[in-house]
């Protein structure tokens, strides 16, 4: 059992590591050869230049101004100075809203903290429970309802704080609400125009042996929003071609390097080896040989979007339809657009960065079979990575190590040694065996085919949660004897679930302690140094760079990482409404989190991270619930706790929380997330309206046209054939449509010319 100069000794070392990180990157980012690294935001956005193209040789390296190392902790202040409203410009409203949930719990834990030791740490302090008991304790126990006496009447503290704590943390998530869901709206309404305002994604076009997919897809938005549709861009399955185009942008790095190279010593031509990373097979002229590769790439790349474009295998049953203003972008989104609700299935584009190209090309049929298989695989990957963890974290304490390696008991014993095992091991453990999680559940999301980032982020956000909840929280509490346990918990009746859990929880509170300060304050630490991107970037500097471009790509601002951060502030959520009232210690130590957390993110958003895409702050509602759920999860919790307590009268009031908390989750549920999810037409009429004023000459049409053009087909430097190729084939003329019958089109195609029928045609057409 853990003391309190335990958690002291466990305190230290992660305050220690987390000042050594801190400390490290204030001055390895004033370096000028770091300078990529620590800013490159301001590199992407062409504020910023290198500091290695001026001053002396020493100079381009190491910064020698001493004064600069005297202010190397003023990047604290300026990570705050910039204000919210320039921050959102800057960053983008994901960013801001990302850092309110940060500052989300501290609202929400500070009060919750100044009252519980105010109160509860006293009324838990003042009894003597453990000291009559049998039981080992330490002297955090005594802080814990765990010091109180059965059948107390003291739980009525307990009752009466669970009840403000409640009430408390509904308040602020209310507030919050309200803001967040202004600022959404106003982010939409002042926001410049973008091509996802004007753009839905058509799904599950049906097949039509008459005509193509493209013209099915303009007969049939002319047909139905006649006075709205603008143009669409059909959806190709370019995975091969993306392979071609990525081969040919190595080769002519290569071809760019060698070029170089031989106009600097023009003495000798370079060589290079044809076989596995240059290092075997036969010698060529370098220049010579990347030349004909790129040739040879080039008229591949050619050939191949000539059979996309001429193929209709090529074509997937999906479309991006654009129209001419909001308003109507918006009723063909949020409405049914055929008598099957399973055609012509349309939903609001994403944004042309945020969208996720390769899962456009699955067959929405076999989605519902993915997602399936995923549910399944996710089920078996969550329940069966309980029995590892629960192994680990019976090993990464005393008893464990001296079991399984006696030898060592001589040394474990030794007071300093084993303070670091017991404040610092099981955390450090646990925080190693979760590593590879977030990739595996990322994964797990493309293979279910979402059409954008954002949507594979939040899915897989929602299962690291979940993960994170059975195996960190309920693993942790429920496998002290690693399977025995484990086993017991899985045979025991429901209702017995919650009472198991409860009574492990407060013998528990050491652990969670060191979890945070190891995940969160050193972590967080951690992340600010950037110690794997730096070490990367110095890597690929000294022996893959060859150009500037290399240079460039090179830097990785990365991003926020929102199916890794925000689950893990989730489970900080957790653990503080669960402790708030069964052992409020725990609380300083999330707090201190979130206040870290917060300069540390705040100054990499503003420095480092160029997020892919921007939501509008679509995550929120997520965010939201999932706090509304950790409220619930401590409440039944507590209930379960309070029950073997002998504290009878506490069950009839305590039920009442989780069914208010739920009732609290419906009303925002239907008050404000509506923002998050429609885009209310008065708004839409008010923008289009003012955008008509402001640019009355404006081409719409010319604006949208190649918005939604697979990456592939924009951007690559191909020759003059292959870009003719891609103007002329990409989105090919239609043809007049070979059905027998035209009562489907009623008006001219833009770009078949054909005549409308007669009205009398279409009456009579309309009459069979």
């Amino acid at each position: 059992m853990a003391t309190l100069s335990d958690i002291g000794v466990a305190a230290g070392i992660n305050i220690l590591s987390a000042c050594v990180f801190l400390i490290a990157f204030a001055i390895l980012r004033i370096q000028p050869v770091n300078d990529r690294v620590y800013f490159p935001k301001w590199y992407l956005k062409g504020l910023r230049s290198s500091p290695l193209h001026s001053g002396t040789i020493v100079n381009k390296f190491v910064n020698l101004d001493f004064r600069a190392y005297l202010k190397f902790l003023n990047w604290m202040p300026a990570a705050l100075q910039m204000p919210e409203p320039e921050l959102i410009d800057h960053a983008g409203l994901d960013s801001a809203v990302y850092l309110r949930i940060y500052l989300i719990g501290l609202k929400i834990f500070v009060p919750i903290a100044f009252i519980a030791f105010s109160v509860m740490v006293p009324v838990n302090w003042t009894n003597h429970t453990l000291e009559r008991s049998n039981l080992t304790y330490s002297d955090l126990d005594k802080l814990s309802i765990s010091n109180i006496p059965l059948g107390s009447q003291r739980f009525w503290t307990h009752l009466v704080m669970a009840y403000i704590f409640t009430f408390w943390t509904c308040y602020v998530l209310k507030r919050e609400y309200e803001i967040i869901a202004s600022m959404r709206l106003h982010f939409l309404a002042s926001e410049r125009r973008r091509p996802d305002q004007f753009t839905v994604l058509v799904r599950n076009v049906p097949p039509d042996p008459d005509e193509s997919v493209s013209e099915l897809v303009e007969h049939f938005f002319m047909v139905n929003h006649q006075d709205h549709y603008l143009t669409h861009q059909v959806v190709y399955n370019a995975n091969k071609l993306t392979k071609l185009v990525n081969e040919k942008k190595k080769k002519q790095n290569w071809l760019d390097y060698y070029q170089l190279k031989y106009t600097r010593n023009q003495s000798k031509r370079p060589t290079s080896k044809t076989g596995f990373l240059g290092l075997c097979g036969k010698t060529v002229d370098a220049i010579d040989f990347n030349s004909s590769e790129i040739e040879r790439l080039s008229k591949e790349i050619s050939d191949e979007r000539v059979n996309i474009i001429g193929s209709t295998k090529s074509i997937v049953p999906a479309a991006f339809v654009s129209f001419r203003t909001r308003w109507a972008a918006a009723v063909c989104a949020q409405t049914q657009q055929a008598r099957n609700p399973t055609l012509w299935l349309t939903e609001w584009a994403p944004e042309p960065r945020d969208v996720y190209w390769d899962n456009l090309a699955i067959p929405y049929v076999s989605l519902s079979i993915r997602r399936l298989i995923v549910a399944v695989a996710f089920f078996f990957l969550t329940f069966f990575f309980m029995i590892p963890i629960a192994f680990v974290q019976s090993l990464a304490n005393i008893e464990g190590i001296e079991k399984a390696l006696p030898f060592l008991k001589s040394l474990i014993e030794v007071k300093a040694v084993k303070s670091f095992i017991q404040g610092f091991l099981p955390g450090i453990a646990l925080k190693i065996f979760l590593i590879f999680l977030p990739s595996i559940l990322m994964q797990m999301s493309k293979f279910e085919g979402f059409g954008s980032i954002s949507a594979l982020e939040r899915r897989s956000a929602t299962r690291y949660y979940i993960f994170q909840f059975v195996n960190v929280f309920l693993g942790s509490i429920i496998t002290g004897t690693a399977f025995q346990q484990l086993n017991n918990f899985m045979h025991q009746s429901a209702n017995e679930i919650p009472k198991t859990i409860g009574v492990s929880i407060p013998m528990k509170a050491t652990f969670f302690i060191t979890y945070i300060m190891v995940d969160g304050w050193a972590g967080v630490a951690g992340e600010i140094l950037r110690l794997k991107p730096l070490i990367f970037f110095h890597l690929k500097n000294f022996f893959l760079v060859k150009t500037e471009k290399d240079r460039e790509e090179a830097m990785d601002p990365g991003s926020l990482g929102f199916n890794t951060g925000e689950p893990q502030i989730q489970l900080y959520f957790l653990l503080g409404l669960v402790y708030a009232v069964v052992s409020p210690i725990l609380l300083p130590f999330i707090i201190v989190f979130f206040g870290l957390a917060y300069v540390v993110y705040r100054h990499q958003i503003i420095n480092v991270y160029n997020q892919e895409y921007e939501s509008a702050a679509a995550f929120w509602p997520d965010v939201h619930g999932r706090i509304l759920t950790a409220l619930i999860v401590s409440q039944l919790l507590l209930m379960g706790l309070l029950s073997t307590k002998e504290a009878s009268h506490s069950t009839p009031l305590l039920i009442t929380l989780p069914i208010l908390t739920i009732w609290f989750r419906f009303f925002c549920k239907g008050r404000y997330e509506p923002a998050f999810v429609r885009y209310p037409l008065q708004e839409a009429v008010m923008k289009d309206t003012l955008e008509r004023t402001k640019e009355p000459n404006f081409s719409l049409k010319e604006y949208l046209q190649n918005a939604y053009i697979h990456p592939v087909f924009k951007g690559e430097e191909d020759s003059e054939s292959d870009a003719a190729s891609e103007d002329g084939e990409l989105e090919p003329s239609l043809v007049p449509t070979k059905r027998q019958s035209r009562f489907n089109t009623p008006l001219p195609s833009k770009r078949s010319g054909s005549s409308p029928p007669l009205l009398s045609d279409f009456d009579a057409n309309t009459r069979v």
